[in-house]
């Protein structure tokens, strides 16, 4: 058998993600390379890997174990890796973390120069939901993950990094009047949510709570970017953080619109298990943020505070 360690990872991607589509993605390939790997992979071998129906893949009995089979091997090439880096005095190995969605926009400016003087540091990070980080610490997927609000049900510790203001927000063709009334406001907004499990629709939704305020809701959308691009087509309204909108506002192409009681301000966390038995590299990388968050917040987020 000649299968290559790039159809052993294509097709594990496959088999996580169930879908040769968001493969592709993921991997930053075309949906037909992906397609064709996965036909030359399954070539060496007699029993089928997986299996088609109508339009969706379904992954065999066998395609599994196959699946977990390459997942140790692509372990043990990764390890080989480390271990030569660790030899020559590098530092070395797989930093996991998961993001929440909006986290997205702060994150990688916590990574970079870490990631720039450490390059035998692989990086995995998912962009995902508070329910689905909560998920992945119960599973002992992760090393760190960054959110705005602490989940309640895990044994934590966490560093603080950025404050998180969630506004009002909506695009800039309507003019609202100062002084309104925040119960009239709310009474006459279509307003749209993110989806359920997301930490920022729970800011929101306490906020509507705690001021007792009746609402029209407009529609549900599954990422902060949906939610954006809703109120830049003029959709709705919606409360969000301020973090992911720099460029529309600069722009004029969304307004903050002012109101009793925002901006709600939480913190962006990055959050461990308290057990967790860090490795060298997660080490290193807290470390490194306990000694530069501060010059990194004021490099890059000084615009933040015009707000």
């Amino acid at each position: 058998m000649n299968y290559t360690l790039n159809q052993l990872q294509i097709f594990l991607k496959i088999v996580q993600t169930q879908s040769v589509t968001k493969a592709a993605e993921e991997l930053h390939l075309t949906q037909p390379a992906v397609s064709i790997q996965l036909k030359n992979f399954q070539e060496h071998f007699d029993i089928p890997l997986t299996e088609v129906l109508g339009r969706k893949i379904y992954i065999t009995e066998f395609g599994r174990e196959i699946a977990e089979t390459a997942e140790s091997i692509i372990n043990q090439i990764y390890a080989i890796n480390y271990k030569t880096m660790a030899y020559k005095g590098q530092l070395s190995g797989r930093l996991k973390i998961s993001v929440v969605s909006t986290g997205k926009y702060v994150m990688p400016f916590f990574l970079s120069n870490f990631m720039q003087q450490h390059s035998g540091v692989e990086l995995v990070m998912d962009v995902t939901n508070k329910s689905k980080v909560v998920e992945s610490f119960e599973n002992n997927e992760l090393d760190f993950a960054l959110v705005s609000i602490i989940p309640t049900s895990l044994n934590i510790e966490k560093l603080d990094l950025l404050q998180n203001k969630l506004f009002l927000v909506g695009n800039s063709k309507n003019k609202f009047e100062s002084g309104t009334e925040v119960k009239e406001l709310f009474r006459d907004l279509p307003l749209i949510f993110r989806e359920k499990g997301s930490g920022t629709r729970q800011t929101m939704e306490s906020f509507i709570k705690q001021n007792n305020l009746s609402y029209l809701k407009k529609m549900e959308l599954t990422s902060n970017e949906a939610v954006k691009q809703a109120l830049l087509a003029g959709l709705g309204y919606s409360i969000m953080p301020l973090i992911g909108i720099k460029n529309e506002l600069h722009n004029n192409e969304l307004q903050i619109i002012p109101i009793n009681g925002l901006p709600i301000i939480t913190n962006w966390s990055l959050i461990w298990l308290k057990e967790k038995k860090h490795s060298p590299v997660s080490i290193a990388f807290l470390d490194y943020l306990k000694i530069q968050k501060t010059q990194i917040v004021e490099d890059q987020f000084s615009w933040y505070e015009k707000y």
